[in-house]
């Protein structure tokens, strides 16, 4: 006897028999006080029905069974006496469906029901939904009864089989949709999670068409589908052939997202080498032109690749992974598949969630100033300093401007960022000025983002700031990169002449590492140039000069000092390195040499005299 058999077994002798009797069909539902010529119509009826039925007692065997039923299972009806009902029917093949089953045997539910799929005579399948439910006691010998039922519902299957199968398919490419796709990877993620086979691992491509809007805004979107079903072909191609090569047992699903976006699912995937295969056939296979209707057309997807364990892995971690690589495929150039990289992504995670706290870092107080100074190279004094912000960020540390200042000027925190600079670094500096009147005052030079310019009214925010600060306006100097003044037009250069009219110096920091257009420097009202660092790396060894480099600047200074400017050198890290540049002519220094950014109350001991 089977372990389900014996399962039964243990049933009945829970829910104890009433003494056994004949067995026979169904009594009618009632009192029992029924007559006889009733209860022969009721034995007709079971016996001549086209529905398939079996009494059974509590063990769940049969009874009687009527020559439906027997056809249904291929069997004369009185053969099937005290056979086991749920081996009949396949109640015992789901958990859930035999728990149901046993607890109407024992008396503990009033009905079950369920659809299963039986193996007909003929050899066909056949739906049916099975239902159990109990009967009056036998009239004869008071024995429990259950009657089982049997309705053949294969067409209604069919029907929902087809509606599923709409529902889950692309109507312009015949593929699977993002529905069913994400129901096949659960289920795989799920199958591999809870019954360990095959290699453990899984893979995705994730691409889309390259500039696939242009086909549809140029040639129309009868066009777009066409090429998008000529695309699924493909990639189904591609599919197979890769699943020749040795796929699972379910091969590739191959799914149409939505849009021009496709996704090749491989379960079992044997490495990063397989996808890497399956991802350049799809790129080669699509780089071929396709000719739709009179229209040859040529088109690139970018894909993303991702290969994992499928331990520890979820649908939606697998897929936000894959988009990300697809934007990474994109933004690397399109037209390739760029492979999932942990290092890039915590990269970017890391930047999306600095990204989404500068705002309220400002407001929370977590920027701080620090300063260097900028050194006179004929007399070795301080000047003035150039403020530079530091993020004291709770997670990372403290971070330099250098991780967060490009991410405040994409999503515009830099407005409300390089206003707080501005405003602490000349409260700072008009602090140094009170604290030492005899002194010569030192000037604060403060980085300013050309976004600044466009997106606020610097011009206001520095006359607001100087007012309320009371710092003379020849002691602030801004800087702004070479590329945000070189071509300034409009907007920009009036606020520039603006803030130079108003006693404010202007520098271009970096300067020769952008557009260098010498001849627009003149209309431009900058007091100051910042060489770049990299021209002052060459002055490193005195054994070994670059010569170039020394030409290089020593033009720069004799240019500048032609158009009225000083000139400040960066990156001064040796003595030597000073030396040469004061012998060239170079008016400040700014580096290590003298001294690496400090706190504001560093600045008064280091430089100013007792």
């Amino acid at each position: 006897m089977t372990e389900r058999n014996e399962t039964t077994k243990e049933s009945a002798a829970a829910c104890p028999l009433a003494p056994t009797g004949p067995p026979g069909p169904p009594g009618p539902p009632g009192s029992g006080d029924d007559s006889a010529a009733s209860l022969g119509d009721y034995r007709a009826a079971f016996y001549a029905g086209r529905m398939a039925m079996a009494v059974l007692n509590r063990d769940g065997l049969v009874l009687a069974a009527n020559p439906a039923f027997g056809e249904l299972v291929g069997t004369d009806p009185a053969e099937l006496v005290a056979a086991t009902a749920a081996d009949l029917t396949d109640l015992g093949a789901e958990p859930r469906v035999w728990s149901a089953y046993r607890e109407v045997l024992c008396g503990r539910s009033d009905r079950m029901r369920c659809t299963r799929r039986l193996k007909h005579p003929e050899g066909h399948s056949v739906w049916v939904e099975v239902t159990v439910e109990p009967l009056t006691p036998d009239p004869l010998s008071g024995e429990d009864r259950m009657l089982l039922s049997v309705a053949d519902v294969s067409d209604r299957q069919d029907l929902l089989a087809r509606l599923r199968h709409l529902q889950m398919h692309d109507p312009v490419t015949r593929l699977p949709n993002r529905a069913l796709f994400f129901e096949r990877l659960s289920s795989a993620l799920e199958r591999a999670a809870f019954a360990p086979a095959g290699t453990g691992r899984i893979g995705l491509c994730y691409l889309d068409l390259d500039g696939f809007k242009a086909v549809n805004d140029t040639l129309g979107h009868r066009v777009g589908d066409r090429l998008l079903s000529a695309v699924a072909q493909r990639l189904t191609h591609c599919a197979e052939a890769a699943d020749d090569r040795g796929a699972g047992d379910d091969g590739h699903l191959v799914a149409r997202l939505g849009g021009d976006e496709f996704a090749v699912l491989v379960e079992d995937s044997t490495g990063t080498d397989q996808l890497a295969e399956l991802a350049q056939c799809v790129l080669d296979a699509l780089q071929r032109p396709f000719d739709l209707a009179g229209q040859r057309l040529s088109v690139s997807a970018s894909i993303g690749v991702v290969e994992r364990a499928v331990g520890g892995t979820t649908a939606t971690g697998l897929m936000q992974a894959a988009d990300t690589t697809l934007y990474w495929a994109k933004e690397d150039g399109k037209a390739r598949w760029t492979l999932f990289d942990p290092e890039r992504n915590a990269h970017r995670m890391t930047r999306q969630a600095l990204s989404s706290t500068l705002r309220p870092a400002v407001d929370r107080g977590e920027f701080t100033l620090e300063y260097q100074p900028l050194v006179g190279l004929g007399d070795g004094r301080a000047q003035g300093v150039e403020a530079l912000v530091r993020w004291r960020h709770p997670q990372f540390g403290t971070l330099s401007p250098n991780r967060f200042i490009a991410l405040a000027e994409e999503n515009g925190a830099i407005v409300e960022l390089g206003r707080w600079i501005l405003e602490r670094a000349c409260y700072q500096a008009r602090a140094w000025q009170l604290a030492h009147p005899g002194d010569r005052p030192l000037f604060v030079s403060v980085n300013v983002a050309v976004r600044q310019v466009w997106d606020s009214d610097l011009v206001a925010d520095v006359a607001k700031i100087l007012e309320e600060t009371g710092l003379p306006p020849q002691l602030l100097q801004l800087e702004l990169t070479e590329s945000a003044v070189m071509g300034s037009a409009g907007r920009p250069l009036q606020a520039l002449q603006a803030l130079s009219d108003m006693g404010v110096r202007i520098a271009i920091d970096d300067f020769g590492t952008g557009y260098s257009n010498l001849a627009y420097l003149s209309r431009l009202p900058v007091s100051v140039l910042k060489l770049d660092g990299s021209f002052v790396r060459g002055f490193r060894s005195q054994e070994h000069p670059n010569p170039a480099d020394e030409m290089i600047v020593e033009a720069l200074v004799t240019l500048a000092h032609r158009l009225g400017l000083t000139v400040t050198a960066e990156c001064v890290e040796s003595t030597e390195q000073a030396e040469r540049l004061r012998r060239i002519g170079c008016d400040t220094g700014q580096g290590w040499l003298y001294s690496r950014p400090v706190a504001p109350e560093q600045v008064a001991s280091l430089f100013l005299p007792a």
